[in-house]
């Protein structure tokens, strides 16, 4: 999770706490059904999770098989919670305390994961590119990469950008500075909340760049069924909120192997 480590702060902690993702868990997260649709078969898998959060997806791994789950996020508020969740029935998940800006893993993990899982985590990093580079170090060849940040067209904007014309009563997306790419810092429950904006490009070709293959893309929206169930997700419609990707490690040339 972010360098700023805002999950710390007492009043943000007991808000994030109580939102959906956090009480119900995967279940509380509308873009998990479409997220997970791009997940391999776990069964042996051993998994990396980055921002881990209080572990529900490093549970939902080994719950489908994963032999080995690994967990890695800066807040101890969290990992500390993820551990009391897992430690009656998930022996095979472990937890690290470790910043991602600056991650290092052993050279023994090299190739040895077969999918690394990242949550809205990306988002709050500014040294994303070396971060790649190292999942790509420790994923096996065909090894997949699957993860969820923020849509750059939500972080580009540097205020509440939901805007109502007020000839029309049409709400609309204020898009501004897409292409100045950095931090942006706005209040979410508290003020100050710093996330990194990048392009949809700098994502895409980052990967490609890194010897990764594009499997799997998404702006997600809520399906049929799910505005049903949640008519205030209507405004998904006007503009994205969650950007979803899923690529596979491919051996580039300078590797020795085409």
């Amino acid at each position: 999770m972010p360098s700023q480590n805002v999950y710390e702060n007492a009043v943000f902690f007991e808000n994030y706490s109580a939102l959906p993702r956090s009480v119900h868990g995967l279940d509380g997260a509308p873009e998990w059904p479409r997220l997970q649709e791009f997940l391999p078969d776990l069964a042996g898998a051993r998994v990396l999770d980055l921002g881990c959060g209080f572990g529900w997806f490093c549970r939902w791994a080994a719950d489908h098989g994963a032999e080995g789950v690994h967990g890695v996020d800066i807040p101890t508020n969290m990992l500390e919670k993820a551990r009391s969740m897992s430690q009656d029935k998930h022996s095979g998940i472990t937890y690290a305390r470790a910043n991602l800006d600056a991650l290092e893993l052993p050279e023994s993990d090299s190739a040895s994961y077969d999918l690394v899982f990242s949550s809205l985590a990306f988002h709050y990093l500014e040294h994303w590119p070396p971060l790649v580079r190292l999942i790509h170090r420790v994923l096996r060849p065909g090894g997949r990469l699957v993860f969820s940040v923020e849509h750059p067209i939500f972080t580009c904007p540097p205020a509440r950008a939901l805007m109502v014309d007020p000839g029309t009563g049409r709400k609309y997306w204020k898009l501004e500075d897409y292409q100045k790419e950095g931090i942006r810092s706005k209040p979410w429950f508290v003020d100050g909340v710093e996330k990194q904006h990048r392009t949809m490009a700098t994502y895409i070709n980052l990967l490609l760049d890194t010897g990764f293959k594009l499997a799997n893309f998404d702006e997600w929206c809520p399906t049929v069924d799910q505005l049903r169930a949640h008519p205030e997700w209507e405004t998904e419609f006007i503009r994205p909120m969650f950007l979803l990707i899923g690529a596979v490690k491919t051996l580039r040339l300078d590797e020795g192997i085409a």
